[in-house]
């Protein structure tokens, strides 16, 4: 990450304001724009979300936790966490 010194870019009104909470520290400026979810951009995320519903539906029709575990190649954990979560 490079550092900017704010002298040269903030108004000196600014400056001085800043100067009053954190004189000569170092300060990370978050960017503004709002941040993607995880997987919407991929698509990731729905494919996830509709392989947990399928599971759910599967186990609440009967399936076993071991089948779903071998038909999806999950572990026991990971399926119970969808089924119980």
């Amino acid at each position: 990450m490079k550092y900017i010194n704010a002298a040269e870019i903030l108004p000196e009104r600014l400056l001085k304001e800043l100067q009053t909470y954190i004189d000569g520290e170092v300060v990370y400026i978050p960017k503004s724009s709002t941040k993607k979810e995880w997987g919407a951009d991929s698509g990731s995320r729905t494919f996830y979300r509709e392989r947990n519903k399928e599971i759910r539906r599967l186990y609440k029709e009967g399936s076993s936790i071991d089948t779903l575990m071998k038909q999806y190649s999950l572990a026991y954990s990971t399926i119970k966490k969808i089924i119980y979560g």
